[in-house]
């Protein structure tokens, strides 16, 4: 049996005024987490430290340059290792030039917490990735 090597990725937490800023993920059945509530961030490049393609993939999804981001763990599973860090959004979102993905929003700890959040995109209450969802609850836990 050939084992495939897991792919890692970098993916930001951004806190603005007591919400998240988090992307409806495009609507497409081949991606992980089709239109579902995630992360921003992406692959890291071969050569690419995860600090660097954080920053990088930030900047490619939302024309946001990223203050100095902090590093706040690693989720691993069988498919994907996610380089997990944090920076303040200092801009409010409608600055922001959404590039990826198919909405995005501010998102409540309580939305996150019960694991839906409304886009007006979509025009509906989509849910919260799994994986995403932990991430945010670890976060809210760990920051108060």
């Amino acid at each position: 049996m050939i084992q495939q090597s897991r792919i890692e990725v970098a993916i930001a937490i951004l806190p603005y005024d007591g919400q998240f800023l988090m992307q409806l993920r495009d609507n497409i059945p081949t991606i992980l987490y089709p239109g579902l509530w995630g992360l921003f961030g992406g692959h890291i490049e071969a050569g690419e430290t995860p600090e660097v393609a954080v920053e990088r993939e930030i900047l490619e999804e939302i024309g946001y340059q990223l203050p100095t981001p902090q590093k706040f763990g690693c989720y691993s599973d069988d498919r994907v290792i996610r380089h997990i860090f944090y920076a303040p959004l200092t801009v409010g979102i409608e600055r922001l030039v959404l590039s990826e993905g198919w909405d995005l929003g501010l998102i409540s700890p309580a939305q996150i917490a019960a694991g839906f959040a409304y886009s007006a995109v979509a025009g509906e209450e989509r849910p919260l990735g799994q994986v995403h969802q932990q991430i945010m609850l670890d976060f809210i836990k760990m920051v108060g």
